[in-house]
């Protein structure tokens, strides 16, 4: 098995001619060198660096390849070595995040901004269900905010706000000038604008479908800046999540309307999703936290 030293040892030989310059740097003797690279060649069980008195040292093509997946891991162990444990109450290491799309726009600014961890590395991914649940299974993402929908149960979920549907609707529409909230039954007669992706899509049938009713489709499309922007234009309604920070105009600046909807409206929330099989770092429950905080001050 190869040691520490070893991959300290063959991630030096490339920028050295000479073992007397390579013992050098690593603070060892010539002959120690050589026979450390010795015991390394015997263990890999091939020649990595040619020795001769007169010509110095050149690795093989073997020594190269070495050379360079050794560099790599002792990158990787010092990196591990920055990040874990934790010291003096830092926080430090990547935290990969995912996003739903329709609430990207409004989430990921927020809880971005201000972050007070800037040893943690933040990625982030915005995508649907079917994109944002694999990869948190396999690893790729650490935590996923999302709305509380047909949600698989191998997810922990914690909440970061309560929602609720709610219509939005060009600014001259006969049902925008009502003061009361509206009801499914004045909307099924109305061209909606649906905005297509599981599992939205699926409960804006079901409100409908709960008082009996059809909604009139006229278009499905896949962002919700695309909804609001044909909505600005008067070409049907939409129906979407209340969420802070929300502008009241569409993409193209022109002013919408937004109303209540009555019950039934089963209420939701946006949450934060991580794997049942896997512990929360702390650094993971610390971007959960401003994301929760960052969203309260939204409103």
């Amino acid at each position: 098995m190869y040691s520490m030293r070893h991959l300290e040892i063959m991630a030096e030989l490339p920028g050295h001619t000479t073992l007397g310059s390579a013992a050098s740097e690593l603070k060892i003797s010539e002959s120690a060198l050589s026979q450390a690279i010795t015991a390394i060649e015997r263990l890999a069980g091939e020649s990595l660096c040619l020795r001769r008195k007169a010509h110095g040292i050149t690795l093989t093509a073997s020594g190269h390849h070495f050379a360079a997946m050794a560099k790599k891991i002792l990158v990787d162990a010092q990196e591990l070595s920055a990040t874990f444990p934790q010291r003096e109450g830092k926080l430090r290491g990547p935290v990969r995040f995912g996003c739903f799309a329709s609430l990207s726009p409004h989430l990921i600014p927020a809880t971005l901004e201000d972050f007070a961890h800037p040893e943690v590395q933040l990625e982030v991914r915005v995508g649907t269900h079917d994109e944002l649940m694999p990869a948190l299974r396999n690893g790729e993402l650490d935590v996923a905010f999302v709305y509380d929908l047909a949600l698989p149960a191998d997810m922990n979920k914690q909440e970061i706000y309560r929602t609720e549907m709610q219509v939005v609707l060009h600014t001259e529409h006969r049902l925008a000038q009502l003061e009361r909230p509206l009801e499914l039954a004045d909307l099924a007669a109305e061209p909606l604008i649906m905005y297509e992706s599981e599992p939205s899509t699926d409960h804006q049938l079901q409100l409908f479908a709960s008082q009996g009713l059809t909604p009139k489709i006229v278009a499905s499309v896949p962002q919700m800046i695309l909804v609001s922007a044909m909505v600005g234009r008067g070409l049907g309604y939409g129906l979407l999540m209340r969420r802070p920070n929300n502008a009241q105009v569409s993409v193209e600046g022109r002013p919408l309307a937004f109303r209540e909807l009555k019950t039934p409206n089963f209420p939701n929330a946006v949450v934060a999703i991580t794997p049942h099989s896997v512990r929360i770092p702390a650094r993971v429950q610390a971007l959960i936290e401003h994301c929760r905080c960052a969203m309260a001050e939204s409103w």
